[in-house]
């Protein structure tokens, strides 16, 4: 289990990188355009490249954000319960979240398939949308299984509690 846990912490880790390169390169390109309409050379299509970009990036940040409990929640009724309660409590949410995140996922790379049987592009300067679609799926996918990971840590610290 421990070796399961820590391959999907360094991809989830490795991924964050790339959400990270992504979102410079957002920055690059919305400063090349501000710069370039003061010279009256707007670079076409910024307004959707960033918006595909930016769905990429929180694909690829979804897992390592979740890794690191980086979101938002309000745990002030869990803080006041048993530390065994607690690890049921996160072993459910964790399972939960993984169905609906693994559900999303699969629906996503359907979705992804539909894209490429549509040829599917964005509307000004024609840029194939399925990429961004299957990033998606593989973002929830890599949540999914960084939630598996987390149930499977709560349970063993419920073992450990109800050990002792």
């Amino acid at each position: 289990m421990l070796r399961f846990e820590k391959t999907v912490h360094a991809v989830a880790e490795r991924v964050n990188w790339i959400a990270a390169a992504m979102l410079i390169l957002m920055m690059l390109l919305t400063t090349g355009d501000v710069v370039l309409r003061f010279f009256r050379r707007p670079i076409p299509g910024t307004y959707e490249m960033i918006g595909l970009i930016g769905s990429a990036v929180i694909a690829c940040a979804l897992g390592y954000t979740s890794l690191t409990k980086g979101h938002i929640a309000v745990d002030l009724a869990v803080r006041k319960v048993s530390m065994k309660k607690q690890m049921v409590i996160e072993a459910v949410n964790a399972l939960i979240a993984s169905v609906l995140f693994a559900v999303t996922a699969w629906q996503g790379v359907l979705y992804g398939i539909t894209l490429v049987r549509t040829g599917e592009v964005s509307l000004t300067i024609k840029i194939p949308i399925f990429p961004f679609a299957f990033s998606l799926a593989a973002g929830c996918a890599l949540l999914c299984l960084v939630l598996l990971s987390q149930l499977l840590r709560a349970l063993r610290l419920y073992r450990d509690i109800t050990d002792r």
